[in-house]
């Protein structure tokens, strides 16, 4: 599978973590928010980390920078299997859906 490229992550990316956003303040349990804020947490460090790189370097495949992002697959997997207890809003739940297949497919092609 070809890695996508750094321009493709930063997308794919900032839609997560604006979803994200979304899903922390609609969710009604402390342990959902917990859940929630941990992976923004981490894919907040790893946007922070490639917007650092030049605009010229966007066409290059995109590459793990982060410790955080090394490890967070675990989470988003079980993020994808809880989201329908995790996510209320019928529109935050459906367009997270989408997106999180994306940031899957980014994270799996990192273990190449």
């Amino acid at each position: 599978m070809t890695r996508p490229s750094i321009a493709h992550v930063i997308n794919e990316f900032e839609s997560f973590l604006e979803l994200l956003d979304d899903a922390y303040w609609e969710a009604s349990a402390i342990e959902h928010k917990d859940f929630i804020y941990d992976v923004i947490g981490v894919f907040s460090q790893e946007v922070r980390e490639i917007n650092k790189l030049s605009v010229q370097d966007h066409h290059y495949p995109y590459e793990f920078i982060t410790e955080g992002i090394r490890r967070i697959a675990n989470k988003v997997a079980t993020l994808d299997s809880r989201k329908k207890e995790l996510v209320c809003r019928t529109q935050t739940l459906l367009d997270l859906s989408e997106v999180l297949s994306n940031v899957t497919i980014i994270l799996d092609t990192q273990d190449d």
